[in-house]
């Protein structure tokens, strides 16, 4: 039988650093002698810090949908995940044939955040990679400059929880553009926050109205 291959795919919202992340690992890589391999999922990128091995684009892309359909981006960019999932056991299967057993395959996803919160198609795209004996682990990407108060690293929270639940996969949370943060304090505050005192700070922040809602959100 042969041994599972490894893949994880990068995800996050967009602007969130998931890029520079992928050019990053792929230095790493080179560097210590790993194969590794970057696919491009998301069919509106356009420049790349790291060389592509597979791209969407040769299959759809997001400007071609937009002339040709009418559609806007955001909606022709789910149409393009779609067609993408519609052609995965031809499309995808033929570029996968390429790659050895033990290279390291990484996916660079798109930034619209419903796609890995609520939309299947992410989810289905993971299915058909474990049936085909991949490995898969999720990396999230958070601008670590939204994560600089209360409100909003509660707010990151929920979307990287949603993307955990959604694809049910290993998770790892990654903190993006540390080094463009200020104050590195604030951000260290929210590493390991205690319920209360995110509850605190929120009802110090928000009408008494919410306190029933802050509780419950802090309590998840």
């Amino acid at each position: 039988r042969r041994p599972p291959r490894r893949t994880s795919l990068v995800i996050g919202p967009a602007g969130s650093g998931k890029s520079t992340y992928c050019s990053g690992l792929y230095q790493h890589c080179e560097t210590v002698g790993r194969r590794i391999h970057m696919v491009n999922l998301d069919p509106a990128a356009e420049h790349f810090s790291y060389p592509v091995s597979t791209d969407i684009r040769e299959l759809i892309s997001l400007d071609d949908v937009m002339e040709e359909l009418g559609m806007g981006p955001n909606g022709g960019l789910i149409y393009c995940m779609e067609h993408l999932e519609d052609n995965l056991d031809d499309w995808l299967d033929e570029q996968l044939e390429n790659y050895l057993d033990d290279d390291y395959l990484v996916f660079d996803c798109p930034g619209q955040i419903e796609l890995f919160t609520h939309v299947p198609v992410l989810r289905n795209f993971v299915e058909y990679l474990k049936r085909k004996n991949f490995t898969v682990c999720a990396v999230y990407l958070l601008d670590s400059q939204f994560v600089s108060d209360v409100t909003k690293y509660i707010s990151g929270c929920m979307a990287s929880l949603s993307a955990m639940i959604q694809l049910e996969l290993p998770h790892i949370n990654i903190l993006s553009k540390m080094d463009l943060v200020s104050n590195k304090k604030d951000v260290e505050d929210y590493l390991n926050p205690e319920a209360q005192v995110l509850l605190s700070q929120l009802n110090r922040q928000m009408a008494p109205r919410f306190h029933k809602l802050n509780k419950a959100l802090a309590e998840l």
